[in-house]
């Protein structure tokens, strides 16, 4: 099951064959977002508080384009040999 925290891998789409950590989750529309990936361009209006500009943040991916990387088992693969 993907979590927050999870290390997945991407296997489809613009990042294909890329890894990293989830760091949000959409349970309703079986979604995730991943650090550094999917990133979109995004133009944010000059306000009081913050500063405009265009930012880049990371976009969410379905969960079915990811697979969970087990970090457990491929040390304990590499332990055996």
């Amino acid at each position: 099951m993907i979590k927050k925290g999870t290390k997945v891998k991407v296997l489809t789409g613009k990042d294909k064959n890329k890894d990293g950590e989830v760091i949000q989750i959409d349970r309703q529309n079986n979604r995730a977002k991943i650090k550094g990936i999917n990133l979109i361009k995004k133009h944010v209006k000059t306000t009081k508080e913050k500063k405009g500009g265009i930012i880049s943040k990371e976009n969410f991916l379905h969960i079915s384009n990811l697979a969970i990387i087990d970090d457990k088992k491929t040390t304990k693969k590499e332990a055996k040999k």
